[in-house]
């Protein structure tokens, strides 16, 4: 027989949630200019923008290049001609200098270029270890053709921009591309170092692939030899 529960009968008491400690991460800048009293989140929101913004400019890039059947980095090197070739034609070098892209990347660029046939080539009589590159009439006609919508998406993009906030950006950006090389060169030995500790992880995985077999540690331990 079941006992009737009474009023007095005990509530079990209702789960208290422990709240943890408000997790604070530590600052990803200490540069005080660029901390808001003390905090980085200005700061922050700003790189998430700069990284946003970038990313789009290479779309419109990309863009431009789809509209004339080429890629963002062809018509960089395309574009780049056009306004460094003169009467003359321009070096490969004084054109990597311009686009600011490595050498090696713009010859290749310019050889697919020339097979296109938007760009042509001649020696460079001050230098015959170079040539000199221009357009091509076909170049020329092609760029033609795409000015409107480069002008359109162009006076988009620095629309409500005067002319004094253009130039104080110009500088800015002067000075930033300067501080990312410098970081480049601080993130490198870095890189290196972690490429270094995963050879040797790589060599273990190599060793040890094998159909089944077993593997004997004075193999594994001459595989990582080698790779020393």
């Amino acid at each position: 027989m079941n006992t009737p529960k009474t009023s007095s009968a005990r509530k079990s008491a209702p789960d208290v949630a422990v709240l943890s400690p408000v997790y604070e991460p530590p600052l990803s800048v200490s540069h005080r200019a660029l901390l808001l009293q003390g905090k980085d989140e200005a700061f922050r929101d700003l790189i998430y923008s700069m990284v946003l913004s970038f990313g789009r400019l290479l779309s419109c890039r990309e863009a431009f290049g789809r509209e004339i059947g080429l890629t963002g980095s062809q018509y960089t090197v395309l574009i780049g001609v056009a306004h460094r070739q003169g009467s003359q034609g321009v070096s490969i070098r004084a054109l990597a200098e311009h686009v600011l892209l490595a050498s090696t990347h713009v010859t290749t660029e310019v050889g697919r270029l020339i097979r296109k046939g938007l760009l042509q080539k001649r020696p460079n009589r001050d230098d015959r270890r170079s040539v000199l590159v221009s357009l091509s009439p076909r170049g020329q006609r092609v760029l033609e053709g795409l000015a409107p919508f480069l002008r359109q998406i162009n006076d988009t993009l620095f629309q409500d921009i005067g002319r004094a906030e253009f130039d104080s950006l110009g500088q800015i950006l002067q000075r930033f591309t300067r501080n990312t090389e410098a970081a480049m060169q601080q993130i490198a030995p870095r890189q290196s170092s972690v490429r270094g500790i995963n050879k040797p992880l790589k060599a273990v995985k190599k060793a040890v692939r094998t159909k089944g077999r077993k593997v004997s540690i004075s193999r594994i331990s001459a595989t990582l030899r080698r790779e020393r």
